[in-house]
């Protein structure tokens, strides 16, 4: 008799062989289909560690990985066009399928910064904010009402389609910046920001993913916060994993939560050291944020429905 968790890769390697033969990820009732029934199946609980995984598994993983990523786009461009097609497009936002799950997930990362940031920060940047930059709107909207945000975005139809979502807008068309750019090549402009929000899928594997944390790490402004999405069991075969003990140099890691409802990110918390890591072998930078932020105490876990503390270090 089969394992739970060789059922568990078995069910999972079936739906991607299913998903991989698609000629057209557009969503239709069939594509949908099979993205809700492969989601439902990495939501079921489960300790699978994927890091322990056969080498063809784990192949396996990181393309379906890949292809959850591609139709993900494909779908935020969908959706971004046809909410942009209205007169005022924020009035249609909940119309994207996912919306609702944005909006606890949102709201507990929001939890999570409040309970460490006591005042509103005045700057935040969000990474691979796509063509429908929900975090940012929802944030921007329902919890930081009088912060900036400055979401990038390698595409120039991800953005263009972003602005047409908010220019509409007197007050988020003044509060909501878009740069078309890689966050590699942005080094000074970083340290502008309080808190930066990192997308699951910048850094499709944990080369690249620890690239662009090691990045930040160097050029945010000591005692920013960092909030990297990441996703942990059979949750990590549609999102990259993030270790906090290992990923995050140049971090202090202050909370770590794993959902075990219908979010499917994991959220962590981490705050950028005020000290330079040696290793780097770089010139101490002196400049720490003149906020309200960076005098922190730890926080204690964020009492969220099923969400259950994975990870808290105290001071």
């Amino acid at each position: 008799m089969e394992s739970h968790q060789e059922l568990l890769v078995s069910n999972i390697t079936n739906l991607y062989e299913e998903i991989s033969r698609l000629e057209d990820l557009s969503p239709s009732n069939h594509v949908n289909a099979l993205f809700t029934k492969l989601v439902l199946t990495c939501l079921s609980p489960s300790d699978i560690d994927v890091t322990r995984l056969s080498e063809r598994v784990k192949e396996m993983r990181y393309r379906l990985i890949k292809l959850c990523g591609e139709a993900e786009g494909i779908l935020e461009n969908h959706f971004s066009t046809f909410i942009g097609s209205h007169g005022n497009p924020l009035d249609h936002i909940s119309i994207f399928p996912y919306y609702s799950n944005y909006l606890k997930l949102v709201h507990l990362e929001h939890s999570m910064l409040q309970k460490g940031c006591t005042t509103v920060p005045d700057q935040v940047a969000f990474i691979g904010s796509g063509p429908l930059p929900l975090t940012s709107i929802i944030l921007a909207t329902k919890h930081l009402t009088t912060t900036s945000f400055h979401n990038y975005d390698m595409d120039p139809s991800a953005n263009a389609k972003a602005f047409q979502l908010v220019c509409s807008d007197p007050d988020l068309s003044k509060r909501m910046f878009f740069h078309t750019t890689d966050v590699m090549n942005v080094s000074s402009g970083l340290k502008e920001y309080e808190v930066i929000f990192l997308a699951a899928l910048v850094g499709m594997d944990r080369k690249e993913k620890t690239q662009v944390i090691h990045h930040l790490a160097e050029h945010m402004a000591p005692g920013a916060f960092l909030l990297p999405r990441s996703a942990q069991g059979a949750r990590a075969f549609l999102y990259p994993i993030i270790d906090p003990y290992d990923d995050l140099q140049g971090f202090e890691v202050l909370s770590a939560f794993h959902p075990t409802d219908e979010i499917i990110n994991s959220v962590i918390i981490a705050r950028k050291h005020r000290s330079p890591i040696l290793s780097w072998n770089q010139e101490l930078d002196s400049t720490t944020l003149p906020n309200k932020c960076s005098e922190i105490q730890c926080f204690n876990p964020l009492n969220h429905g099923n969400i259950m503390e994975e990870l808290a270090i105290d001071e």
